[in-house]
């Protein structure tokens, strides 16, 4: 089986799945990239250009155009385009299946995650419209799958997961110190530790609320590891129980401060920092899914109680963290862990994506 796969960019955490995708395939595998590399690198992503093709394309106020040829290797069976409706090369691909007569799948969500509250209750019309046309869909989560399947019950979907690349090194790390030796060598006293492992670039990280939180809870009770930096990052000089680290490229170092923290804490916009924490065992703290509060796709990986805590606002937060003890966050933290083994390794992912191509060809 050959395809062909057309990607904004290919991301580090996702050579992996290529990888083992192309493994499974036993024929060609074609990944095109429509963003420069320069482009990539300015949004903040450690791009991999290895036997990757860039695709000459034209973008003008969200919309893109792109050369459709470079996909139409006549050795092709399979088109994978994103499930994107501002796609115009994507429609007439779609529009002219007849003439071309390769399988197309699209890739995505197929939900805005900006949108996400009115686009759950009401799916956007052109995405209907575009899934219609469509062979089937590798959709990102088992949650927005189910919601798809629901309008077209017949429709080949898989539901794919999302992971980095590494997942199970994470799943598998185990330190050479115990955690309070870890404490003691990085200065490290509180009794609970929350850590915090993202860029600060964008206001849906919602800092705002982050740095209240911070304020609020009992200082010598509770410390908060910092790993990242960017634009809006405040000043956390300020806050003795703080510990930041800011871009931080030591792997060693980075696995030893998870080892140290209890619980992953971040108020919104949360991606794939969701896997990694629960890669390392590490329960997920966020806030619900709201008009005001922006999640990633990553977000339904969290199971309240069991994966992690959602709070419905900022008083919840702070009752529900005072509330709870050291035994349920490692009962969370353990199968959180659990849930990437099973559930969100590259291999999954290609497996998911597998099952998918066999049902179509």
């Amino acid at each position: 089986m050959n395809i062909s796969i057309l990607q904004p960019e290919v991301p580090h955490y996702r050579i992996s799945f290529f990888q083992q995708l192309k493994r499974l395939l036993k024929g060609e595998e074609n990944v095109y990239v429509y963003n420069s590399l320069k482009s990539s690198k300015k949004q903040g992503f450690n791009v991999d250009v290895s036997d990757i093709s860039y695709i000459p394309n034209i973008k003008r106020g969200g919309f893109l155009i792109y050369n459709p040829f470079y996909l139409l290797n006549s050795k092709t069976d399979v088109l994978v385009l994103m499930f994107h409706f501002a796609h115009f090369t994507t429609w007439l691909l779609l529009l002219t299946k007849w003439l071309h007569r390769k399988k197309i799948i699209l890739w995505g969500q197929g939900i805005s995650v900006k949108r996400y509250s009115n686009e759950e209750r009401k799916p956007n019309l052109l995405m209907k419209w575009q899934l219609s046309l469509a062979d089937g869909a590798w959709i990102y989560m088992p949650k927005e799958k189910e919601q798809w399947q629901r309008i077209f019950p017949k429709k080949p979907l898989a539901a794919l997961g999302n992971t980095i690349a590494g997942a199970m090194d994470m799943v598998n790390y185990q330190p050479s110190y115990t955690k309070e030796e870890l404490k003691q060598k990085y200065g490290i006293m509180q009794d609970v530790i929350f850590i915090y492992c993202a860029r600060f670039n964008t206001p849906l990280r919602r800092i705002d609320i982050w740095e209240r939180v911070i304020n609020e809870l009992d200082a010598h009770k509770y410390g908060f590891i910092v790993i990242g930096d960017g634009e809006s990052k405040p000043d956390l000089k300020k806050y003795a129980n703080v510990y930041d680290y800011g871009l931080l490229y030591d792997d060693s170092v980075k696995r030893e401060l998870f080892a140290v923290a209890d619980a992953y804490f971040q108020v919104a916009w949360m991606g794939l920092s969701i896997v990694e924490a629960m890669a390392y065992g590490k329960p997920v703290f966020t806030f619900k899914r709201t008009e005001e509060i922006k999640q990633g796709v990553e977000y339904d990986y969290i199971r309240h109680g069991e994966t992690g805590l959602l709070f419905d606002d900022y008083s919840d937060c702070l009752n529900q963290i005072n509330s709870i003890n050291k035994q349920n966050i490692n009962e969370m933290g353990s199968k959180a862990r659990e849930l990437i083994r099973i559930s969100a390794t590259p291999s999954s992912m290609a497996n998911n994506a597998y099952s998918l191509l066999e049902k179509i060809i």
